[in-house]
């Protein structure tokens, strides 16, 4: 019996891509097909010896390269999602070829030229876990480049991978993330001609985590208060406090975030007494232009964040109007309470979830009950019965709705220069079907907040619903650029603005890019019929029931606002075609 041959064993990185829906497209469009794989091969092939990796295997539409280490083989996958990205957006929707990226780093036995083992079976299931557009990773990867890349990386949880023995805890790059891929190359956001800068989560130094609602916000006032003004372009909060907790220089974030200055900042709170560090970075350079440390009563917070706002202000745009200095104090409180638990209310809120929702409300309204008249207490809890009538969680949705609209006029009423007051009524007034003043309330939010890009798409949506979605596209780009990080509902308002333009493969493109496709089923089932893909339609709508079991087209086409009734029963026809009860 021949004695057997020791094979050589190493740690090693492993990229695995492969194309998404690539036997469709063959089945559509052999040549076209192979072409495309072909250009994305050479992208793949370049930017993998550009990071010093190297191919060693794939088959058809497959590919599996080695790196030297993980920093290497994320940025690597990056670069590849953002150039095939841009070659893909001169495509038609249907025609792109979208590549999942899997990154594992272990051990695998050396064969010549080839690699096999673990380290690598693990990197091709990771790959399959990926989202079209996106890279997934293991926790070993992610601990190298959490602090090395500036990507938002996603916890995805511990999984069972197919034919591996132990659970993997698997990490996510978002398509969003993956295709505006900050490390690769410049020039991917450019910096704007404006002062612009991103305020990053102030550090909570207390020591104790049911404190950072107070760090928080600071960052958030400060953030809000430097939007108003034209003359700059601010990150909004979402992108920016997607860098809570990480150890990131301000170069890192100017560049992912596409400007040029950053603010960074701590909280430490003591009894009474409460010290606010901050410093300004020009990102260009990771040069300080300064640093103050304010000391102060508890009372004197305000102070305090219109001190820090003034201060960024005057270093950033010296000739602003006084009257707009003014505008800044915008539905405060002088109640040092009443503001804590606004802010608290604050984080539940974009929490989102009926129990979550459900805990903001009462915090507004305990909030209210120390200060009457603070007005953004009144617009947040408009918010709260907005969410309950918009997704079904209150016994009796046409009171939610109507208590929203007296909450919000409220709030307007105390303070007409309050964007976010603003907001809400233009919501209420949209779901009540009165689109003139729903578009006016809006337009006076965006006058009063420019920088605001949740607001942005908010109006957008009511553009969408009033025939004008080519506007609607336009807006949710904008905001897409103040808020790179964007949350899932911005495709989902995007996904129904395409699907009113009639550009329906774009509109199945988009909620295949949400991190929760649940509330956008009803657009992907809607969108597969009217493409005569039936089965596809059927899918979904089936879907569209697990998760809402009493859902009927009548009473969806009760609430959605669409002013042209053509427009709505081209809508609800392909709802039923795709299978949803009427």
């Amino acid at each position: 019996m021949p004695a057997a041959v020791s094979m050589e064993r190493r740690l090693s990185t492993i990229l695995c891509a492969d194309a998404v829906g690539y036997s469709r497209l063959m089945g559509e469009d052999e040549e076209g097909t192979l072409a495309a794989l072909k250009e994305s091969r050479g992208i793949i092939d370049r930017l993998v010896v550009e990071q010093r990796g190297r191919v060693f295997g794939g088959a058809g539409d497959s590919v599996l390269a080695e790196f030297q280490n993980p920093v290497s083989a994320v940025a690597a996958a990056l670069a590849i999602q953002d150039e095939t990205g841009r070659v893909n957006a001169d495509r038609p929707s249907e025609r792109r070829m979208l590549l999942r990226i899997g990154v594992n780093i272990g051990d695998v036995l050396v064969d010549g030229e080839n690699l096999f083992g673990d380290g690598v079976n693990v990197a091709a299931r990771l790959e399959a876990l990926a989202q079209p557009g996106g890279i997934a990773m293991s926790e070993a990867v992610r601990e190298h480049v959490k602090d090395r890349l500036a990507v938002v990386i996603e916890d995805f949880g511990e999984r069972r991978l197919k034919n591996i023995v132990r659970p993997v805890h698997v990490y996510r790059v978002p398509p969003a993330m993956a295709t505006n891929a900050t490390t690769a190359r410049e020039g991917e956001l450019p910096i704007p001609t404006k002062p612009s800068i991103a305020v990053l989560p102030f550090v909570n130094m207390t020591g104790e985590a049911d404190q950072a609602y107070f760090s928080d916000g600071i960052s958030e006032d400060i953030i809000t208060s430097l939007s108003k003004f034209r003359e700059l372009f601010v990150i909004s909060r979402h992108s920016s406090f997607a860098y809570r907790d990480r150890e990131v220089d301000a170069a890192t974030v100017g560049r992912a975030l596409g400007v040029r200055y950053v603010l960074q900042g701590s909280v430490r709170a003591d009894g009474n007494r409460v010290r606010i560090s901050s410093q300004l970075v020009d990102g260009s350079t990771n040069r300080h232009l300064w640093a103050e440390r304010y000391d102060r009563d508890l009372t004197d917070v305000f102070a305090v964040q219109d001190e820090v706002t003034e201060l960024i202000v005057a270093t950033l745009a010296q000739r602003l109007a006084v009257t707009e200095r003014g505008r800044q104090r915008s539905g405060g409180t002088g109640d040092v309470e009443a503001y804590g638990l606004l802010m608290r209310a604050q984080r539940l809120l974009f929490a989102g979830g009926k129990a979550a929702n459900a805990e903001a409300r009462e915090l507004y309204e305990r909030a209210i009950k120390r200060d009457a008249e603070f007005a953004r207490a009144y617009a947040g809890l408009s918010m709260t019965h907005i969410l309950d009538w918009r997704y079904g969680w209150s016994a009796d949705e046409a009171k939610s709705l109507e208590t929203a609209m007296t909450l919000a006029k409220k709030a307007v009423a105390m303070d007409a220069g309050n964007a976010r007051a603003q907001a809400a009524l233009g919501f209420a007034y949209l779901y009540q079907k009165q689109p003139s003043l729903a578009l006016a309330a809006y337009e006076r939010a965006l006058a009063l907040n420019p920088n605001d890009a949740d607001i942005m798409v908010e109006y957008a949506d009511a553009l969408t619903y009033n025939g004008r979605p080519n506007e609607a596209v336009e807006l949710i780009g904008r905001a897409m650029r103040f808020n790179p990080y964007f949350p899932d509902w911005y495709l989902w308002y995007l996904a129904d603005a395409y699907y009113t333009q009639g550009r329906f493969e774009d509109a199945i493109a988009t909620i295949s890019r949400m991190q929760d496709p649940t509330e956008g089923r009803r657009i992907l089932a809607a969108s597969y019929a009217q493409l005569g893909r039936l089965d596809e339609a059927r899918q979904q709508a089936a879907l569209v029931l697990k998760a809402h079991p009493d859902f009927t087209i009548e009473e969806w086409a009760s609430k959605i606002p669409y002013q042209d009734p053509g427009e709505l029963a081209h809508y609800q026809e392909a709802l039923r075609l795709a299978g949803l009860p009427a």
